[in-house]
């Protein structure tokens, strides 16, 4: 039996039994956990150290009332997503827990690394993952992001990385969609608050959970293991007490993909031009690639939370988090340089196709493209946080809580190796609108190496790190009828970002001559590409990622010289330190109840920037001498808000809103360096005068609770964006380390606009008959830039379904979300769109007895494929295909 056709049977297999299972509907009552379920400052009042507070979550059923209820009660407009048990949230990291909910969309990626099989980005309203803001407890997390071109260069972003953060560790996450006076500001579209759980908050004394899974991916074709573990302890009179937790994560991955690598016009001097005077001016694919990455990662970390309540009226918490992705990965890439071959090579096309305005389709009698194999043994990202925090009550009317701590993260790429080969032969291609297109070499050689072209690799690395103080205090007002409470606070933080490529290599006194990297008949996996929706060429050859890894340490091959080889144009350092103050009064009359109040946040920002020449420049470096520049600028935001919500019946809840929210800039964006790819002509540069997003948000909601466990909802949003961040191109003159002059690149560059961006979500979810119950909801969302141009992540129409079934000993749920088209970004001077996409997931689990149970989960069930698109659909960008994910696994508690 062929690969491909072993994955088909065994995926059809593994849906049917899930669906089997549902509709068997056999299950469970499923095992109650003890989890802290409140909010800090995300709209619903906290759980404070001292609390005495203890919620039990038993079964689906039980949990999605849970989230209900908090809801219900929270003073703005929110959504709650509660766990059942270690292991048991819906999905597998944070960003799949929460993608079902109304107004929240996930991507795979930041947008440097294509689309992955894992949801890694989150964004809220149709906005981008970055006008969104991730805490945990309340306060800020430091990401690390794996991939190289989001460590440095143009994707350097503010949004947190989810694959850093497994489900295992959440106790219940808060997404507030309407902002109050006492969050976090940073958050233009929101705040999604991760709780973590608390050993006081659990009802045994001595509690212990742990799970043990295989994940398989069908491309892969391989089995890793997953584990994780708590212990929870508290003493008899639960004024003290200690949990620990802990997760180590192998997982198998390969990615089919094709890749049109940007889109460049045909110079009107070329000589394909000067024979066909039509082909001017029209765009061309700057490459087509046949790309395969296949990676091993590793994520493992852990938890700790100590928790004192010595008195009544005080109470102490000190938590810490740790990650860390082990993230090492090939990527080969057999390219097709049709725009090389014509504006550089000087060849006339053969039988051009255009249509419009893009060369589809030519023929080229030799073919300036090239074989990338890029092995990168150790690349990944870690994050941590220490928290300080504690309550005090001083009287009976009066408190105070406080917190302070320290957050960090690293995105890291060493040691890698960069070999490029030349190719020969003649190149033929036809686009194929949103199917792969179609490429041959006809009399060229693909399943073996042709000789050295270049080589390079290198070394870079961005940290993310920020202390953090803040204290609060509430006074419960007793004498003022309608006035319920005085909220006012402090925050001050220090935070830290750079970007930093101290290496990258070029082939060495030797690197041309000496024999190429060892070749033992690898080639691509005979089922490459089967699942992009065509035909797709793979004959090609391969190297192992050792024999690369190898080659680059040979003496001579590469020139690893630290000053020569430092890429200063790819490094930039943001500064921001930022003290806020705010004032908020919660009121009630009769029916009415919310809040209002004022944030006030001073953010004073300093950017180095490495700019060529200068009066007394750096030397030494090959990309030309430079000098850091130091740029440092202070502003000030005031931000009011307002919720208001009505009780208009015991089961109907309205609720208006309305704020003044404000996000800083992308890093990259600030950061004024210029990065540049030397293949495809193009790069991006920042810009250290950007002024931060500033928008005036509405939101207008009815939530009727029906029945018990029910809910129907509808709700308007309006964004008004009067700055907002966005993408633009334009041409320039930079030195190419490759060619040895001086070139003409295509440089994406941020500027600022205004926009609006407005629309509906509606929800419904209750049980139904004989066990079942569904949840479903649908989010319209209409974003513009005021000049015409697109809203970045802004995808108009996104709908889920979910249906489950549970009894005592089977519990089954099967989860289907549609997301359409939006524009991630601009990359190689091209558009970058992704198409509308739908997503298949499942999950069973039957109780053995109240000890165990077994699980199952399948992910991308359909086996969907990522498309991507230029500035319409006759410009691809990209097709990727990641495999169907099973996980099969014991969960126990004591």
């Amino acid at each position: 039996m062929n690969q491909s056709l072993k994955r088909k049977t065994v995926a059809r297999t593994a849906i049917a039994s899930a669906v089997a299972m549902l509709a068997l509907g056999l299950q469970a009552q499923a095992q109650a956990q003890d989890s802290q379920q409140a909010s800090s400052g995300a709209g619903i009042q906290p759980e404070r150290p001292g609390d005495a507070q203890t919620v039990i979550v038993t079964g689906v059923r039980a949990a999605l009332e849970q989230s209900l209820r908090q809801k219900r009660s929270a003073d703005a407009v929110v959504e709650v997503v509660t766990a059942e048990d270690i292991g048991k949230m819906p999905d597998k990291n944070v960003a799949d827990a929460i993608q079902r909910l109304p107004g929240v969309n996930t991507q795979s990626s930041a947008g440097g690394e294509g689309g992955f099989g894992e949801n890694d980005r989150v964004s809220l309203r149709g906005t981008s993952p970055s006008l969104q803001q991730t805490l945990f407890n309340g306060h800020a997390i430091s990401t690390g992001d794996w991939f190289v071109l989001n460590q440095v260069g143009g994707n350097v972003g503010r949004s947190s990385s989810f694959s850093l953060l497994p489900s295992e560790l959440v106790g219940s996450v808060v997404v507030q969609k309407s902002a109050t006076a006492d969050l976090v500001e940073g958050g233009v579209s929101g705040a999604i608050n991760v709780i973590t759980r608390r050993p006081l908050d659990f009802k045994q004394a001595l509690t212990v959970e742990g799970s043990v899974q295989a994940n398989y991916n069908d491309l892969r074709g391989k089995t890793e293991p997953q584990v994780s573990a708590l212990v929870s302890w508290k003493n008899p009179a639960s004024t003290f007490g200690v949990l620990l937790q802990g997760f180590s994560e192998k997982q198998a991955v390969r990615r089919d993909g094709q890749e049109i690598l940007g889109y460049t016009p045909i110079s009107a001097t070329s000589a394909a031009a000067q024979a066909n005077p039509a082909l001017a001016g029209v765009v061309v694919p700057t490459f087509i690639g046949a790309a395969l990455f296949e990676q091993t990662k590793k994520r493992k970390g852990g938890a700790f939370d100590i928790e004192a309540k010595p008195s009544r009226d005080v109470g102490i918490d000190l938590n810490g988090f740790y990650s860390k992705l082990e993230a090492p990965h090939q990527n080969t890439n057999w390219l097709a340089a049709p725009a090389n071959s014509i504006n550089s090579a000087g060849l006339i096309p053969q039988n051009p196709v255009i249509r419009n305005g893009t060369l589809v389709g030519a023929g080229f009698s030799a073919n300036s493209g090239e074989v990338d194999n890029i092995y990168r043994p150790d690349a990944g990202g870690e994050s941590w946080y220490v928290d300080l925090n504690g309550r005090w009550r001083v009287t009976a009317d009066l408190s105070f809580t406080g917190k302070v701590g320290k957050t960090h993260g690293v995105g890291y790429d060493r040691n890698d190796v960069y070999y490029q080969n030349n190719v020969d032969g003649g190149m033929v291609y036809g686009l194929n609108g949103l199917s792969p297109a179609s490429v041959s070499y006809p009399g060229g050689t693909t399943n073996r190496p042709g000789s050295t072209a270049w080589a390079g690799g290198g070394e870079a690395q961005s940290v993310d790190q920020e202390k953090y103080a803040q204290a609060d205090g509430e006074w419960r007002v007793r004498d003022v009828e309608w006035l319920q409470a005085i909220r006012f606070g402090a925050r001050w933080t220090d935070h830290k970002r750079t970007a930093e490529h101290p290496l990258e290599t070029r082939p060495g006194p030797l690197g041309f001559t000496n024999p190429g990297p060892a070749w033992n008949g690898e080639h691509y996996p005979s089922d490459f590409g089967s699942d992009l929706g065509g035909f797709v060429f793979n004959d090609y050859f391969k190297y192992s990622g050792a024999a690369l890894g190898a080659w680059g340490a040979v003496p001579g091959n590469r020139l690893l010289d630290y000053t020569l080889r430092h890429n200063w144009l790819d490094e930039f350092q943001v500064g921001e330190k930022t003290a806020a103050l705010y004032g908020m009064a919660d009121f009630s009359v009769d029916r009415f109840s919310g809040n209002v109040g004022l944030r006030a946040v001073e953010t004073r920002q300093t950017t180095v920037v490495n700019l060529p020449g200068g009066a007394n420049p750096i030397t030494g470096s090959a990309f030309g001498p430079y000098t850091p520049t130091t740029y440092k600028r202070t502003y000030r935001d005031y931000l009011p808000s307002a919720n208001l919500k009505y009780d208009a019946r015991s089961d109907l809840v309205l609720r208006a809103s309305v704020a003044k929210t404000m996000a800083r800039p992308d890093y990259s964006a600030l950061g004024g360096s210029v990065s540049l790819n030397d293949d495809a002509l193009s790069g991006s540069g920042g810009n250290v005068n950007l002024d931060p997003i500033r928008s005036v948000n509405y939101d207008v909601t009815a939530e009727w609770y029906y029945a018990p466990k029910a809910l129907l909802s509808a709700g308007l949003f309006y964004m008004d964006f009067s700055s907002i961040v966005a993408q633009g191109t334009s041409t320039g003159s930079y030195y190419n380390n490759k060619r040895g002059t001086f070139t003409e690149y295509q440089i994406t560059s941020p500027y600022n606009t205004s926009a609006r961006n407005k629309g509906v979500e509606l929800s419904w979810q209750q049980p139904l008959w004989n066990n079942f119950g569904m949840l479903t909801n649908y989010t319209y969302a209409d974003g513009e830039l005021d000049d015409g141009g697109e809203l970045l992540n802004s995808s108009r129409n996104t709908w889920n379904v979910t249906g489950y079934y549970e009894n005592e000993r089977f519990s089954a749920r099967l989860a289907y979300n549609y997301r359409s088209s939006y524009k991630a970004g601009v990359d190689r001077g091209a558009s970058q769109h992704v198409d509308g996409m739908p997503s298949l997931a499942a999950s069973v689990n039957v109780k053995i007895n109240e000890h165990l149970t077994l699980t199952f989960d399948g992910l991308n069930l359909t086996n969907e494929t990522i498309k991507m698109y230029a500035e319409n659909k006759d410009r691809p960008r990209a097709f990727y295909s990641n495999g169907r994910t099973f996980y099969v696994g014991l969960r126990g508690k004591l």
